[in-house]
């Protein structure tokens, strides 16, 4: 296990008793580095959706622990907010829920000559994503040439 996924796996121990306090839904923990700082960023849900009052009361929840619990080393910056519209699909859980919702893939190797494919989620497993094309054509795409996978939305 890597130093990131502990850091997450810890946070994600340490949210459970506010998230469940509060009838939210944990979407998602990630600990990154981007542009020379490290994030520790927390996703969450909730039927109607998330309020600035909802990350602000998990925010200093969860700072109050992190600070007691002093488990990763590094500064970061913490961040609470909702996935948002087009939110990223990672965990099984993101995939069973967005059955029949449409979806865009970007894909590490081409596949067709292309690198990113829309279409209706239809199926998954360990190891393959299924979705159905516009031309009502379904495609297996093999998860480890995923890359990223969100909701598809139009405005």
């Amino acid at each position: 296990m890597t130093k990131h996924e502990e850091y997450e796996q810890k946070t994600e121990r340490l949210l459970e008793p506010i998230i469940k306090a509060n009838h939210f839904e944990l979407y998602d923990v990630e600990y990154v580095k981007e542009g020379g700082n490290w994030f520790l960023r927390v996703f969450l849900d909730k039927e109607g959706g998330i309020t600035v009052d909802d990350c602000v009361l998990i925010s200093r929840s969860l700072s109050d622990l992190l600070d007691k619990e002093d488990y990763i080393p590094d500064s970061y910056i913490l961040e609470v907010s909702s996935p948002g519209l087009g939110r990223q699909l990672k965990k099984d859980k993101h995939f069973e829920k967005n059955i029949g919702e449409e979806v865009e893939i970007k894909l590490y190797k081409q596949i067709d000559k292309k690198k990113e494919f829309t279409g209706v989620l239809v199926s998954f497993d360990q190891t393959i994503l299924t979705i159905e094309l516009e031309d009502q054509i379904k495609m297996d795409i093999p998860r480890a040439n995923i890359a990223m996978v969100r909701l598809a939305f139009d405005f």
